[in-house]
């Protein structure tokens, strides 16, 4: 299997500083990202200009809210697709584009693209599962959610 293009970004402190004090939250209020620019010591422009520049340099996918959308009758299912080595990156591009596709990830598996799917509602799996596959060209494996746990999950930048 082609080995991953494994790049290491270049990250000023004051991108690392942002980065790592993001992970655990984002407070709920009329000027979110002035509170969280006090907290750490910049501004609010330019908290906001770092986390635009982080996701335009592709360092970060996402920036927002996860919501537990079972609460509110959709669903998460894991998916994953079997990809040649020289396709993955395309197809990788091809499921950020679609809206149902929360993050996706490369593994060393015959399964090789692995990705979550957040769905508005249960009965909607089998018409996004389809039209991925017809987007794609390649079957996808489902794997709905049985049960969930909670992991916290921080990943410190130095």
């Amino acid at each position: 299997m082609q080995e991953l293009n494994k790049k290491t970004a270049e990250l000023t402190s004051q991108e690392k500083l942002v980065i790592n004090s993001l992970q655990g939250g984002f407070p709920v209020c009329a000027r979110p990202f002035a509170k969280v620019a006090s907290q750490i010591g910049m501004d609010e422009q330019s908290l906001i200009d770092i986390i635009t520049n982080l996701k335009d340099r592709n360092i970060i996918s996402r920036f927002g809210p996860l919501f537990d959308i079972q609460k509110i009758g959709g669903n998460f299912c894991l998916c994953a697709i079997s990809t040649p080595p020289d396709a993955w990156e395309k197809t990788a591009d091809q499921l950020n584009e679609m809206p149902e596709v929360a993050h996706n990830y490369l593994r060393t598996h015959e399964y090789n693209l692995w990705f979550v799917l957040a769905i508005e509602t249960a009965g909607q799996l089998t018409e996004t599962v389809a039209k991925i596959e017809q987007v794609t060209g390649y079957p996808v494996l489902a794997l709905p959610k049985e049960k969930e746990y909670f992991v916290g999950l921080n990943f410190e930048v130095q």
